[in-house]
């Protein structure tokens, strides 16, 4: 029986990486990229290589541009959960009726929005714990063993395609309560990111700075309940303190963005739960002065801030 052809829109680090193990299984893969000039470079490298346990292979992945006819049944949207919605509104026409379509952003905001927009579609949300970053262009080094949890908000079964990610070795877990895993991971980036960037620091020296992070995890804890999450809010002290721990020697991916002189995901973090707090009568002091500390930050540097 012939696979279903995955397409991956966005080649950044975790789209490369889901490519790239997919390619190597045998599976077929095509990857969409921005404009032609995107697809010249790519082209002019060879294809995409990954880099894991030390040792490095290039797949010859083919690519696209949005323009192609081609019609869509499979799709791994893994752009910045800014450019998510504008990017599959591009491509929507060419989505198969009855499309798989399989949403890895961070934070919260952008893959509801996709979902209105592909009403003819089956969304699968992503909440994602691996590590991955790029050291060259259309290159993608594995950089910390996670888990990706995958769900379906209107609760329909577990996808037959599950079998694909296991053969090729992406970790993965089915569950009925994605929408809590989205909120755990969102509270978890809110309390760290912020902060690593304010203080221009790795993710352990936040342990100088344990008052600052306690107070956000309490109000943290406070805007989940009232929001309706009271299973995300459970043991969020202790598993931030953990994180803190465990790559204590880590930028955070905001931290890098800053770095980088990217865009951060500031509206999808911050900006999405302290609309979120206010829609349900709560001021949360302490999330929307961090947002706004954040935000003049950002400014000040010349970086977007929405």
């Amino acid at each position: 029986m012939t696979s279903t052809l995955w397409h991956v829109l966005g080649a950044g680090s975790l789209g490369s990486l889901w490519a790239a193990r997919l390619a190597r299984a045998g599976l077929p893969v095509r990857l969409i990229l921005r404009d032609e000039t995107r697809l010249q470079a790519y082209n002019a490298k060879g294809g995409l290589t990954l880099g894991e346990q030390g040792l490095r292979r290039t797949f010859d992945i083919s690519a696209q541009t949005g323009s192609d006819p081609l019609p869509i049944e499979r799709l791994l949207v893994a752009c910045k959960a800014y450019d998510a919605e504008r990017a599959v509104a591009g491509i929507a026409s060419r989505l198969a009726p009855g499309a798989d379509v399989l949403l890895l952003q961070n934070g919260l905001g952008s893959q509801q929005a996709v979902a209105a927009l592909l009403s003819h579609a089956r969304c699968t949300f992503i909440s994602s714990t691996e590590g991955a970053y790029r050291d060259d262009d259309f290159s993608v080094v594995l950089a910390g063993k996670g888990d990706n949890w995958l769900g379906d908000v209107q609760q329909r079964p577990a996808p037959v395609w599950l079998n694909e990610l296991a053969a090729a070795g992406i970790p993965h877990q089915w569950t009925p309560t994605i929408l809590e895993r989205l909120w755990r991971k969102l509270a978890l980036n809110c309390a760290i990111n912020p902060l690593t960037v304010l203080h221009a620091c790795r993710n352990g020296e936040l342990q100088a700075h344990s008052h600052a992070v306690t107070a956000l995890c309490d109000e943290l804890v406070t805007v989940l309940d009232r929001c309706g999450q009271p299973q995300a809010a459970l043991g969020l002290h202790e598993e931030v303190k953990q994180v803190i721990e465990a790559t204590a020697a880590n930028y955070s991916s905001m931290y890098q963005d800053v770095a980088q002189g990217r865009r951060t995901e500031i509206s999808y973090l911050l900006g999405y739960l302290c609309a979120t707090a206010a829609r349900h009568g709560l001021q949360a002091p302490l999330l929307n002065r961090l947002r706004q500390q954040l935000i003049e930050y950002l400014e000040a540097k010349g970086l977007s801030s929405d």
